[in-house]
């Protein structure tokens, strides 16, 4: 998400007309903004590759784990309503959740964990407004932020009332909460040359 809207409208409105719309849009306070593909100032650029590349490695290495615990990973095209904060629709790059959902369901409200892959035009939104956003989901056990400018990356993890922040970098191990999975950075940046 970008700092400038694309346009105003009610949530109504929006989840209207998100299911018809041909690229990705998120929708914080009333305002709308575009994601991928809209030719737009405000729209972002798709994924380079090592940031598909990362994303596709968390979801492998979450995929079993979730299965055995009756939950589902999704990678970039889940919604999450944030109910806390009025309303607010985010798409982050991976989400985990063992909420009971149809299989075409467009969005979830009670994720376990989720992730964002930080890139130079989302990092700053990505680290101020959905942190603030997504630790205020009750049902959330951690938030991952993962660097691609160097191997990093900063995990919140829910701790009773308030939340931790684990910074790891280079080759050293994460544990990632809600499935339980162990994840190194080597695992994490495989196949890309960070």
């Amino acid at each position: 998400m970008t700092s400038s809207a694309l346009q105003k409208m009610s949530e109504t409105e929006y989840l209207r007309t998100e299911e018809l719309s041909p690229f990705k849009r998120e929708y914080v306070d009333g305002f709308v903004y575009a994601l991928h593909g809209e030719d737009t100032p405000n729209a972002q650029a798709g994924a380079l590759s090592k940031h598909g590349l990362i994303g596709t490695n968390l979801v492998a290495a979450l995929h079993r784990p979730a299965l055995r615990q009756r939950c589902k990973v999704y990678a970039s095209d889940m919604q999450v309503r944030i109910q806390a904060r009025g309303a607010r629709y985010h798409y982050p790059d991976v989400v985990l959740t063992c909420e009971d959902m149809d299989d075409d369901a467009r969005s979830a409200s009670s994720p376990c964990f989720i992730v964002e892959v930080l890139s130079q035009g989302t990092q700053v939104i990505d680290r101020g407004q959905k942190l603030s956003d997504y630790t205020a989901l009750p049902s959330l056990q951690g938030y991952l932020m993962v660097d691609t400018a160097t191997r990093a990356a900063r995990l919140y993890t829910r701790q009773g009332e308030g939340w931790g922040e684990q910074y790891v970098e280079d080759t050293e191990t994460l544990r990632l909460p809600c499935v339980d999975v162990e994840l190194t950075l080597d695992e994490l940046y495989e196949g890309t040359r960070l």
